[in-house]
């Protein structure tokens, strides 16, 4: 007998032809209809899989088994053609019922699992969802991109204020500018069914903008229009096309077919409007030289249109960064803000975002603001504004910043990981979770942050700054120095930038390379305290006691700045000085002289700036003062301070500093242990002189504390040829 003889006896080639006929059908219909149900591409790929698969099991079954009146038996159970007389039609109808069974089965998993869950997220992704890319400038000259932008930023203003319509953040679209990513991938990573995108051309003083609607699951187009207009007035275009797409929106998501109510954006003056847009665009960097462009744009939109609300708004968050970045001193960004969020309220009382800035201006503003009930009081305002307006991120982040002021980092970061959920895509909602995850010492969280947050938008030199200070948690020194280069590399205006590589640099001791960046920080601002504060660091690292002095003196007489730092080691250099004369009393007279109510106790009548001061005076006063006086001081001011706000205990050198006074040796060794020697090289120039006052020898005399400052200075003088050599290689 030949092998077809074989293979028709026991109706393989039949059954094979069954399954081939019903398979191909089912495959035809299902891979049809499933894409018009909602299913994913992957779910009609894998029905033509499984038909594929399915042929070899089936043909093998079919050549083992056959169905007989007494059942399914093997066939060599079966005797002549008793398997083939009663069996191969019930055998046939299994196979089809069981492929029929099993694509159906794929078919409705699949399309189920699309449309009831997002493939991020795993929450509901409603089919009434866009998101708007930004649209292709395809005019040929860059110069144009404004208008592309402009004509996004307008489509994303007016279709979030169509009722039921879930439209992606604008941080979130426009992070996949320039990116060739499909529909499909956006829509999965953004949580949306839908995706908007458009071009923009133009010709002979006519422009051409087409915007096309894509169904994500299956990169069906919905629908697609051109507009065609005169290039006359830009800003009435974008209005105008805003309006159509919004009422095509409407009708094909929501099944509407009147024309949604959509207001304008808050200026009719395109001029203003394109500056408020070029603003924004600057912010997003973060650093010196964008928010300064963004702080000129501004104000020219609003001598453009005065009454353009979202632009004074805008000005406000950006004086808040400028604070924030030591751009400008934080009671004159307070006073700005408060006169603008005043301006902008008595328009529009219900404003939001004024009134967040508002409330966080305002109990900034005041030295009693770290007092519990009136903290409270603001993070529960902010807290509401947050949740009433979950989609407005600016608020999401002043809350953030406020709870970080006060050392609640655990909240903080679940607000900002709440805010994670609607804008995955938000660089500076990244860039928050990193400096949150680092001050909750999880540097490998921290740094997968602040990277997550440089791929969306690497233009920012602040991210880099925070990645060296991750790298200095873990001990990756050179690290410390690359990403301070990048940082100043992309913001070549901002001093602070030199000024830390040169403190970094004094701090190893590597005095020539340091001297490099702080020429560079002299040249571009030679009054600012960072200038003062590299003069004085450079005395120490040098040793040279007598100039440290005449610096010192220099900050506190000039009362440089508003920062803590600077003026507090001023403050600990000259009374170290004093206590090793023995002139602390004179000394502390001259400090009054020059900083009235510098060593007041009273919380309500000191600076954050003080306080510092006082704490790190107390070194001094350990040798001047009775031991009982200095204890009782010492007490009050740890208490005072922390009315203030100030925790000194928070801070491990501190910490060491106070059981070191108070005579707690076993609790000052523990911490020197655990908390501070125990890390990786932190290169603190203090710790050489440190360890010399008398508060300390109990402690250095501990043998472990002895043996852990000799690893300590090892690995910083490794610390310090590694960064020596790294520097020769980049000028090599």
């Amino acid at each position: 007998m030949s092998i077809i003889d074989e293979l028709q006896r026991r109706n393989v080639l039949r059954v094979v032809f069954a399954y081939l006929v019903v398979g191909w059908l089912l495959t035809e219909v299902l891979t049809t209809i499933l894409p018009e149900l909602g299913a994913p591409a992957w779910a009609s790929r894998t029905v033509i899989l499984v038909f594929a698969l399915g042929f070899i099991p089936v043909a093998l079954l079919s050549w083992i088994y056959e169905f007989t009146p007494e059942g399914i038996k093997r066939e060599s159970e079966i005797s002549g053609d008793d398997g083939a007389r009663g069996g191969h039609r019930k055998f046939d109808y299994l196979v089809i019922s069981a492929i029929t069974v099993l694509v159906l089965a794929i078919a409705v998993l699949g399309a189920r699992t699309t449309i009831d869950e997002s493939p991020n997220t795993g929450s509901s992704v409603s089919v009434a969802s866009v998101a708007v890319l930004p649209f292709v400038n395809m005019t040929g000259d860059e110069r144009n991109d404004y208008f592309s932008d402009g004509m996004t930023e307008t489509l994303l203003h007016m279709l979030a204020q169509i009722p039921d319509l879930q439209v992606a953040a604008r941080t979130s679209s426009f992070a996949f500018k320039d990116q060739s990513r499909t529909a499909r991938e956006i829509a999965d990573m953004l949580g949306v069914a839908h995706i908007l995108e458009g071009s923009v051309q133009l010709a002979n003083n006519r422009v051409r903008v087409t915007a096309q609607l894509i169904r994500a699951v299956d990169g069906f187009h919905v629908w697609s229009q051109n507009y065609d207009r005169d290039f006359d007035d830009i800003f009435r275009i974008q209005d105008y096309i805003a309006r159509e797409v919004g009422r095509s929106l409407s009708a094909s998501l929501l099944g509407s077919e009147s024309a949604p109510e959509i207001k304008p954006v808050g200026t009719e003056n395109p001029d203003a409007y394109d500056l408020y847009l070029q603003a924004l665009g600057e912010r997003a960097t973060y650093s010196y030289r964008g928010l300064q462009a963004a702080e000129s744009l501004l104000k020219g939109a609003l001598a453009t249109d005065p009454d353009f609300l979202d632009a004074k708004t805008e000005l406000a968050i950006n004086y808040m960064h400028q604070a924030n970045t030591g751009l400008m001193g934080r009671e004159e960004a307070i006073t700005l803000c408060t006169a603008i969020t005043r301006q902008v309220l008595d328009v529009k009382p219900d404003d939001p975002l004024a009134r967040a800035i508002e409330v966080f201006g305002d109990v900034l503003g005041h030295t009693e603001f770290a007092r519990p009930e009136r903290t409270r009081a603001a993070i529960d305002e902010l807290t509401r504004l947050t949740a009433a307006n979950p989609d407005i991120y600016e608020i999401r982040m002043l809350l953030s910043d406020l709870l970080r002021i006060v050392k609640q980092y655990d909240r903080a970061l679940l607000v900002n990981l709440e805010g994670l959920q609607r804008e995955p895509f938000n660089a500076r909602i990244h860039y928050e979770l990193g400096t949150l995850y680092s001050l909750l010492d999880r540097p490998e969280d921290a740094r997968n942050a602040l990277k997550t947050s440089l791929e969306i938008e690497p233009r920012q030199p602040n991210a880099y700054m925070h990645l060296a200070r991750v790298s200095a948690r873990t001990g990756d020194t050179v690290d410390i120095v690359r990403h301070m280069l990048k940082a100043f590399e992309l913001d070549p205006s901002d001093h602070e930038l030199p000024g830390a590589i040169a403190t970094f640099l004094y701090e190893l001791r590597l005095i020539e390379e340091g001297d490099d960046f702080r020429d560079l920080v002299d040249a571009i601002a030679p009054t600012s305290d960072m200038s003062y504060r590299l003069a004085l660091w450079r005395t120490i690292a040098v040793d040279d006691v007598a100039e440290s002095v005449v610096v010192a003196k220099r900050i506190v007489e000039g009362d440089v700045g508003d920062r803590q730092a600077v003026f507090s080691e001023a403050v600990r250099v000259l009374m170290n000085s004093a206590a090793a004369e023995g002139t602390v009393s004179d000394m502390t007279a001259y400090l009054e002289q020059h900083a009235p109510g510098l060593f007041d106790i009273n919380a309500e009548s000191v600076s954050p700036k003080y306080r510092a001061a006082q704490i790190a005076a107390f070194d001094a006063w350990y040798v001047a003062l009775q031991r009982d006086e200095m204890l009782e001081r010492l007490t009050d001011i740890i208490e005072s301070a922390r009315e203030f706000g100030i925790d000194p205990m928070d801070d491990p050198t501190a910490r060491l500093g106070i059981h070191a006074l108070r005579g707690e040796t076993e609790r000052a060794v523990d911490v020197a242990l655990n908390d501070v020697l125990s890390k990786a090289v932190t290169t603190d120039l203090r710790w050489r002189e440190r360890f010399n006052g008398a508060q300390y020898r109990n402690i250095v005399a501990e043998p472990r504390v002895t043996e852990a400052l000799e690893r300590w200075q090892a690995d910083y003088e490794n610390a310090r040829e590694a960064v020596r050599a790294y520097l020769a290689e980049l000028s090599a």
